[in-house]
């Protein structure tokens, strides 16, 4: 295959940081077809070639910016991170009370995740390919949750707990029903998985003192229907 030299020869190959923005907007450009080919092929199936041709540039241009498939994979991981937190800070700016701010963020995940199918793959894709990248993703944002559930907590807006761990928790509350209901049902209500996903953060499972089965129940029907 023609791209075999290339390969080897991106061992050794310079990458150059852009000097204009009009190589910027190249390497950005080769980013957003490798988003798009990775998050509907898989990252095995995806190649530098498809991805030049998804961009629609030369395959050599890749070299210029990359080193391999990998260098891609990398940079899209830490897109992924940048472009949802700097989602999560705007859904969540002016608000105080800790337990809005989780329910805000959670719908605001919900709905990126849901507008960026693809570059949510590649994060999990990222697993197989750079498992330290993929952790990497994952304890940067635990480290920075864990710092504001702390505030929270000596405030007073929160009860005392292990701050790490319940970072980790909604974490994965978060990624599960994000996958469920966002990424593979993509007809499914954001609203009421978020009302439904919250009442449990903020109350967890324990039953609640005299509030009946039924009504719970009848709650939970109003939630699908809406």
């Amino acid at each position: 295959m023609a791209t075999a030299p290339l390969e080897e020869a991106s061992l050794t190959h310079p990458v150059l940081t852009p000097k204009t923005s009009r190589g910027e907007r190249t390497r950005q450009k080769i980013l957003d077809a490798a988003e798009q080919d990775i998050g509907r092929r898989g990252y095995s199936d995806a190649s530098i070639s498809t991805i030049t041709q998804e961009a629609a540039v030369a395959q050599g241009t890749f070299y210029l910016y990359f080193r391999s498939k990998e260098d891609v994979l990398r940079e899209l991981v830490e897109r992924m991170g940048r472009r949802l937190r700097h989602h999560l800070t705007l859904a969540t700016a002016g608000l105080k009370d800790r337990l809005e701010i989780e329910k805000r963020g959670l719908h605001a995940f919900l709905s990126f995740v849901r507008d960026n199918p693809n570059l949510y793959r590649v994060v999990a894709e990222s697993q197989f390919v750079d498992e330290s990248a993929y952790r990497r993703y994952y304890y940067d944002f635990a480290d920075n949750y864990k710092q504001v559930l702390s505030e929270a907590e000596g405030e007073g807006h929160l009860s005392p707990g292990d701050a790490e761990l319940r970072a980790w928790a909604l974490m994965g509350i978060s990624d599960f029903i994000g996958r469920r209901y966002a990424l593979w049902d993509r007809e499914a209500s954001i609203e009421a998985a978020t009302e439904a996903a919250f009442a449990f953060i903020a109350s967890g499972i324990a039953p609640i003192p005299g509030v009946g089965n039924q009504s719970l129940k009848a709650h939970k029907s109003e939630g699908r229907q809406s």
